[in-house]
Parts: C-alpha cells; sequence; structure tokens
C-alpha cells in the first residue's frame, strides 16, 4: 500500500474517506469519539500531593520542624514544661503555613488557566462545504484544515493544495529554517516530504488546504512527547528573590538562637530556660507567612491584569513587568485604531482626490485601473453583509466597492505579501486575458514599472515623473496616512498553467504604474494619556514599524511618542549599522524604527538588552517570535496576533491597545512594592518579639512574651493585615516613579532600617511598658521571680502582647505606603485591611477575653485602663512614620 506522502490529491482524500467539500458534522463527531481530542496529554504532571508534601520540606519549614523536634525532645526529657503544646503549636504553624502557601498556589495557577480560556486555539476547516472556525481540540482524520502565514499546523496533515506554502518544524525538529512544501506526491522519506505538516509546526509564508490524518498523541509530536518527561521550569528573578530573602531570614533567626543559647547559659540561667529561649527568639525572627502573601499578591496582580484587558500567562510576569524600561511598540493596530479607511488618492496627471469626492465615482475612468488593482490584488473578503480579513485590504476593498463594487475577475496566480517583499503580486483573467496586479510599498512596488496611466492614456516613465510620484507619497505620510502603490500590467504572453514556475521578477516585470491611495488609521484616544504616564514614569517608548518613515513620525509626534525632531532609521540604514553604532544611536534620544523587518527588529531588543534596559516588546506575527521570545517581556496582540506570537509571549493584550501595556505595568509595579510593603511590616513586629528575650536574658525580669503569644501574633493577629497588604491597589505615585533598577533589592538597608530601627523599636517599647505597667500596677519590685501561672505574670504577659497589636494596627496603615503620607491614598481606601484589621480585632478579643484563648495562649483579661494606657502608642507609631515621610518627601534628591 501506498504511503499518505505519496499519493495524488484525489487518492489521499479517498484513503482518509473524505472530499473537497470536508466531512459532514455527523461524521465529525463519530471520529471525535472514536479518535478522542487532538490535544497532548501531560506526560508527567507533579501529582498533587507531592506539591502538598513539597509544601513542609522547604528550607523554612524544615528549620520549623527543626524547632518542634528540639520542644518534643525538651518535654520528653522534662515532663510538664509545657514543650508538648509549644511542640504542637509550631507543627500547627508547619501545616497551616504549607496548606495555605498550597491552596493559594493551587488557586492562582487555576485562574491563570481559566483566563488562557478567554484565547481558544481555533482552526479554520471545512465542513460539509463550508468554512468554520473550531477549537483545535476537535479537529479529527479526516478534516480539511486552511492554513495561512502565523498559524500553528493543529494535527499532522497531507498538503491537498498550496500556494507558495512554507513552514518552520523548529518545535519539531529543533532546526529552524524554512522549508518549502509542495501538494505534489513524492516518493522518499516520510519526514523529508514536502506535502506533509507536522502537528505544533508553525506556517511562515503562503497558504495552501490539507487533509488531516493523525491527531492528539498519535502524531509525530505526541509520540515524542509521550517519551519525554517533564522539565522543571527555572525560578524566576522574583522567585530567587525570594529565596535570597528566606534563606537570609532563616540563617539570622538560626544564628540569633544559637548566640542567645550561649548568652543565656553565660549568665547563668538553666538549660530549660535557655532553650525555651532559644526557641523563642528563633520562632521569633522566622516570617512564617512570607510566600503565601507572595503567591497572594501575584495571583490577585494578575485577576487586576486580566480585568484591565491584560492576559499574563505566568505568575512572576506580573512582577516582571514593573521593572520594564523600554516599550518596543508596533504602531498599527497597538498606537493606532487598526481601523484604516481609504481618505485620500493620488493620481497620475490629476493629483490628490479626496475620499467622498465626485470624481470617486464610476461615471469617470480616472481610477479606472487604481481601483481594479486594489480590488482584485485583495484577500479580504466582503461575506454576510461584513468585510472580513486584514484590516489594510479590507479598507482598499470597501474603496473599490465605493467605486465599483460590481467588478470581479477569476484569480489564476497569486505571490503572497511578505515583510520583506514589502507587495503582493496577482495574475487574474481580466476581461478575458491575463492581467499582473500589484499592490505594496511604493520603493517597493515604484522600482519595478516602466510605465503609467495618466487619464486613459499610457507613457513611459520619466524621472520627473519618478520624483513627482515619491513628493505625492511624501506628502501623504506627512498627514500620518500610510500609502499604498498600485500597479498593473495586461500580459498577453502569459501561459497560466506555466505561472508557477516562472521567476518573480519575470512576472512582476515592465509594470504600469496606476496610483496611490493614503489610508488613515487614527491613533486610539486613550494612547496619548498612557505615553505621558510613561514619560512621567520613566519608562521610553520606541516605535518599530514596518511603514514609511514620514507615516511613523507623523504618528509619533502626534501621540508624543516623539518631538518635533526625531531620529529615524529606516530597513536599508539599519542593515548597515555595526551593533555598537546601533547602540550609540539608541541612546540619543527620541528614535523611531520604520521598515523594519522582524529580524531588525530582534536586532533593537538585544541592543536595548545589551545598554541594561528591561524590554517589553509587542508583535503579533510569526516573525515576531523571536523578539518576544528575546525580550525581558513579551506582548502579543489577542484579537490580530498569531497563534505564534501569542505562544511566544508572557503577556497577551486582550484588546491590542498601548494604553493596557502602561496599565498593565503599572500592576506590576504595584506587586513589588506590595510583597516590600509586607516585609517590612512583619519585620517590624520581629523586634518586639526579639527584645522581651533579649531583655529576659540580660536583666533580672520574667519573660515579657511567651512563645505561644509570637505564634498568635505571627500567623493570628498579623495574617490578615499582612494579605491585605499584598492585595493592595497601585498607588497615585507609583507611575510617577523612574523604574527600578536591576540590582534593587526586596530586602534592603532602607527597609530593614525602617522596620528594625524605627518602627520595630515604637512597638517593642508599646508592649515592654505595658508588660511593666500591670507588673508595677500589682506591686511587682525588680529581681522578683514570678510563676509563669500567677495572675499578675498572665496579665503582664497579656498586656506586651496587647501593646504588639495595638501598634501593628498602626503599623499596617503606615506600610501602604513609603513616601507619600497614606492619608493621600485614604485611610480607609482597602477595604481588605479594614476585614483585616477587624480579623485582627476579633483574634485578639478571643485570645485575651475567653476562656478558650486564655487556656491556649496563657493570657488573661485586662482592664480598660490598659488598653487607655497603649492606644497612644498606635497614634505615636502612626505620627512618627507620617513624620518621617514628611522629611523624606522634603529632603530626598
Amino acid at each position: 500500500m501506498k504511503k499518505i506522502y505519496a499519493l495524488t490529491a484525489g487518492e489521499v482524500l479517498h484513503a482518509l474517506i473524505t472530499s473537497e467539500q470536508g466531512l459532514a458534522e455527523d461524521d465529525a463527531r463519530r471520529r471525535l469519539h472514536e479518535y478522542g481530542f487532538n490535544e497532548i496529554q501531560e506526560v508527567r504532571r507533579t501529582p498533587l500531593y507531592r506539591r502538598l508534601l513539597s509544601q513542609f520540606t522547604h528550607f523554612l519549614a524544615v528549620l520549623l520542624w527543626i524547632a518542634a523536634g528540639l520542644s518534643l525532645l525538651s518535654e520528653y526529657l522534662r515532663p510538664g514544661g509545657g514543650m508538648l503544646f509549644l511542640g504542637l503549636a509550631i507543627i500547627g504553624v508547619i501545616v497551616v503555613n504549607a496548606v495555605f502557601t498550597f491552596i493559594q498556589e493551587y488557586r492562582a495557577e487555576r485562574a491563570v488557566q481559566e483566563l488562557e480560556k478567554l484565547l481558544p486555539y481555533t482552526v479554520r476547516v471545512v465542513r460539509k462545504g463550508v468554512l468554520k472556525d473550531i477549537p483545535a481540540r476537535e479537529v479529527v482524520p479526516g478534516d480539511l484544515i486552511l492554513l495561512k502565514e502565523g498559524d500553528r499546523v493543529p494535527a499532522d496533515a497531507r498538503l491537498i493544495r498550496s500556494i507558495r506554502l512554507s513552514v518552520n518544524n523548529a518545535p519539531l525538529t529543533g532546526e529552524s529554517e524554512l522549508k518549502p512544501r509542495s501538494h505534489e506526491p513524492f516518493d522518499g522519506d516520510y519526514f523529508e516530504s514536502p506535502n506533509i505538516v507536522f502537528a505544533g509546526t508553525l506556517v511562515v509564508a503562503g497558504s495552501g488546504t490539507a487533509a488531516v490524518f493523525a491527531t492528539g498523541m498519535a502524531t509525530e509530536f505526541g509520540k515524542i512527547a509521550h517519551l519525554t518527561s517533564s522539565v522543571e521550569p527555572e525560578l524566576s528573578p522574583l522567585q530567587r528573590e525570594i529565596a535570597r530573602v528566606t534563606r537570609i531570614v532563616a540563617v539570622i533567626a538560626l544564628t540569633t538562637g544559637i548566640v542567645f543559647f550561649g548568652v543565656g547559659l553565660l549568665t547563668g540561667k538553666s538549660f530549660w530556660q535557655t532553650l525555651l529561649f532559644a526557641v523563642g527568639i528563633t520562632i521569633a525572627n522566622v516570617p512564617e507567612g512570607l510566600l503565601p502573601t507572595v503567591t497572594l499578591s501575584l495571583a490577585m496582580g494578575s485577576q487586576r491584569m486580566a480585568k484591565r484587558r491584560a492576559l499574563v500567562k505566568n505568575l512572576t510576569s506580573v512582577e516582571t513587568l514593573g521593572s520594564v524600561t523600554v516599550i518596543c511598540t508596533d504602531k498599527t493596530g497597538t498606537i493606532t485604531q487598526n481601523r484604516m479607511e481609504a481618505r485620500r488618492v493620488w493620481l497620475p496627471g490629476i493629483g490628490f482626490l479626496d475620499a467622498g469626492a465626485k470624481e470617486w465615482n464610476r461615471s469617470t475612468e480616472r481610477m479606472d485601473m487604481l481601483m481594479t488593482t486594489s480590488l482584485l490584488c485583495n484577500n479580504a473578503r466582503y461575506e454576510n453583509g461584513a468585510y472580513h480579513g486584514d484590516p489594510t485590504e479590507t479598507a482598499l476593498l470597501k474603496a473599490a466597492h465605493a467605486w465599483d463594487a460590481a467588478l470581479a475577475a477569476k484569480r489564476i496566480y497569486e505571490i503572497p505579501f511578505d515583510a520583506e517583499r514589502k507587495r503582493m503580486t496577482t495574475v487574474n483573467s481580466f476581461r478575458g486575458t491575463p492581467y499582473v496586479f500589484m499592490k505594496g510599498a511604493v520603493e517597493t512596488v515604484l522600482p519595478l514599472c516602466t510605465a503609467l496611466k495618466v487619464n486613459s492614456t499610457v507613457s513611459a516613465l520619466d524621472e520627473r515623473q519618478r520624483a513627482a510620484l515619491l513628493d505625492a507619497s511624501a506628502a501623504l505620510m506627512e498627514e500620518g496616512l500610510r500609502v499604498i502603490a498600485f500597479a498593473y500590467r495586461r500580459r498577453d504572453d502569459f501561459v497560466p498553467e506555466r505561472l508557477g514556475s516562472l521567476p518573480d521578477a519575470q512576472l512582476e516585470s515592465e509594470m504600469i504604474f496606476a496610483g496611490l491611495i493614503g489610508l488613515e488609521d487614527p491613533p486610539r484616544p486613550e494612547v496619548f494619556k498612557a505615553i505621558e504616564t510613561c514619560r512621567t514614569a520613566g519608562i521610553r517608548v520606541i516605535m518599530i514599524t514596518g511603514d514609511a518613515s514620514r507615516t511613523a513620525a507623523a504618528i509619533a509626534r502626534r501621540t508624543g511618542i516623539a518631538g518635533e525632531h526625531p531620529l529615524v532609521i529606516e530597513g536599508p540604514t539599519m542593515s548597515s549599522l555595526t551593533d555598537e553604532k546601533l547602540g550609540e544611536m539608541l541612546g540619543s534620544g527620541d528614535v523611531i524604527f520604520s521598515r523594519m523587518t522582524p529580524h531588525h527588529k530582534m536586532r533593537i531588543v538585544s541592543a536595548l538588552m545589551d545598554r541594561g534596559e528591561r524590554v517589553a516588546v509587542t508583535g503579533d506575527g510569526v516573525n515576531d517570535a523571536p523578539a518576544l521570545k528575546k525580550a525581558d517581556i513579551g506582548i502579543a496582540m489577542g484579537i490580530t496576533g498569531t497563534d505564534v506570537a501569542r505562544e511566544a509571549a508572557d503577556v497577551v493584550l486582550l484588546d491590542d491597545n498601548f494604553a493596557t501595556i502602561v496599565n498593565a505595568i503599572e500592576e506590576g509595579r504595584a506587586v513589588f512594592e506590595n510583597i516590600k510593603k509586607f516585609i517590612n511590616y512583619i519585620f517590624a513586629s520581629n523586634i518586639p518579639e526579639i527584645v522581651p528575650y533579649i531583655a529576659y536574658v540580660l536583666f533580672r525580669i520574667p519573660l515579657p512574651l511567651t512563645i505561644i503569644q509570637i505564634l498568635a501574633i505571627d500567623l493570628g493577629t498579623d495574617m490578615f493585615p499582612a494579605l491585605a497588604l499584598g492585595a493592595e491597589r497601585p498607588s497615585p505615585e507609583i507611575m510617577k516613579q523612574p523604574p527600578r533598577g536591576r540590582r534593587e533589592r526586596l530586602v534592603n538597608f532602607d527597609l530593614l532600617g525602617r522596620a528594625y530601627l524605627f518602627l520595630g523599636p515604637i512597638e517593642a517599647f508599646a508592649g515592654l511598658y505595658g508588660f511593666f505597667f500591670v507588673l508595677d500596677a500589682g506591686g511587682w519590685q525588680w529581681g522578683e521571680t514570678l510563676s509563669p501561672h500567677t495572675l499578675l505574670y498572665l496579665e503582664a504577659t497579656t498586656a506586651c502582647f496587647a501593646g504588639i497589636v495595638i501598634t501593628q494596627v498602626a503599623n499596617v496603615f503606615a506600610c501602604r505606603t513609603f513616601r507619600e503620607s497614606v492619608f493621600t491614598i485614604g485611610l480607609l481606601s482597602n477595604r481588605l485591611i479594614v476585614i483585616g484589621i477587624v480579623l485582627e480585632i476579633a483574634i485578639t478579643v478571643f485570645i485575651i477575653y475567653t476562656p478558650w484563648g486564655n487556656a491556649l495562649f496563657g493570657t488573661a483579661p485586662l482592664g480598660p485602663h490598659v488598653w487607655l494606657t497603649l492606644l497612644p502608642f498606635s497614634v505615636l507609631l502612626l505620627a512618627a512614620e507620617e513624620g518621617r515621610k514628611l522629611l523624606v518627601r522634603k529632603f530626598a534628591v
């Protein structure tokens, strides 16, 4: 039996029991049930139970396991000392932390999966003679799929028709080379067959129709996936930074515990007292809620981005966006509305005509061949009362229909448009004779023309006329219009059956210039404010477009991307620049890149990154994929973008809008700031938890704060306000600051100084003041020992606990901003913080005023006079922090 690649197109359809009309819907449903969905099954996804168990074995968890083990060992060696309860409490910390983190990460992952469903991967198929778009997972053997530039091949298929089709098999073979495809039978090796397209590969040029013969795990891609185990992704910069912070904190905690264990022994404390102290001070230094709060902050950031029309494909990209220093953006559809309309034409010997002018109608033949070319050299279509296709071609089709909607001719051959040629050519049977029609950029069409049409007369094209034509093109571009040139030629000598063997140069020679059409694509209204926001935020915007320089410069000036005299670099100039010279030009001020190819775009991104910039780049085509992968953040268009571009990108714009990029950067900056706020908040509470233990060792006083009370603060009262800080919305000032540097850390000297040397000591003083206030009122004398079970001691430690909690309430408001007054953003503007504080107060009431709380946490009820004594410290902390911020704003350079 012949292999499928050796069959003719008709034999292929017969073998797959299908036809050129495609499958019937009933047959497609039956085959879907028989063969299953067209999708690659997960090879070795980490089971949920293993992911949960991993939360019990990270560095912080191991540290707590050691503390729990020491506590249980102490209880075993010295029963009745309360260490059993402590050990169980620490194990509870580990379990709560692990489960919470797992739930947050799982929910965040599920949220991203749900968001990705907003962009289903669809395929165009023929079903019973009707073209329709279906989800790729519903493609079945026997389906006829239509392929075009930018598509990802959904299944293994045999071509039955093709027009200059080329694919990139890199996803399958690893070799990123252009592979021409043909629908002709082939006698050779299966993998070398030019009439086979494989699932997962990319269409980079041309178009074609193919019959599917293998789907899902039966494809070559699926067979390889079956033999390949999953690879763990590398840690992102944020993940590495979080790991660094946790290691530093853990080392500090362990070192502090060991050092003060030694100090306790040297000062004459008993072994058990000292061990109790060492375990307590270790736990006091450990931020148990750090990882779940980071995960929650990233997840909520991604959700907010989704609401603002930006789909983040992985959570860590949320934070990376916030560090962007340069945005390399396309023009059409991103800066502009991608809503092309023909505004003006220029005809040889006549000049400019505006849309709607009386000359723009069929009563005159002045635009005869211009509009004929616009209509026939065009892949847009008018179906069911609506236009479909590329916006440029749709605008040209509308213009041609406004002139004469009835004109038609059979297309014989096509050379598709591509980014390198910047033109499209078709051969049509028009008026009974083959005609070549061409449209494209002026610089690629004009050199192929030897004549032009003036009214109804064709004459030779001389240099004076060429100059006039170029001047007309420049005038249209200065108005910000995209200029398309048109040419044609009657070719009586062409034999339609031999067109495929003719060189392009012969097919596109000696053309007759027909005229110019200027298309308007107005800027998006919201772009103006977004560009201004970028300038305020220290983010540079560089336009990289395939349009002509004058058009690009006009739009750049109009939107504020560039000033009156930007440096404009065109494609031919770009090709002659060395990397060093390109780097110099990128640092020279406003730069616009026009007539750029995808290769040029990749060079620009690389050059910017070599200069130390963090680059976000937009793209929509298959050839943009390398630049999207190379950049720190690749941003694909969700509406006009190809599957390949969306797959290569980190972020997908659901509305293709530049302003959405700026919104996403704002959210990314907020995520990083929120993590810092949370760290500042919990680090500040470490000091009042540590200082009582230091005082206990160095001075002859009872222990002011017990270990279980520290746990009540870290995982009870502090947790909900801390999580609310992680969900803080972007502050009004966040886009008025420059991007953070590559070396900026989550934990730096400023943050440590603020937490450990300013906020923390105020809280520590409040806690100790409450402790000694109660002791003094109860008649305690310095040096007097107290039993841990006496009411006075229980009330005193409770007052210390209450002093820390009441100042932490003020601290959560203080940590909402770093420089600006919290009153400028509204004290109660974050409802989650209000809810967090309500829960914090409720937990505190439970701990202090219920028998169960007293028994569990070693507390006793406090009188109102104690709270009135502690309340001023909360006001003091907030006032002191507001004063610090005022000084920072006044004297900061």
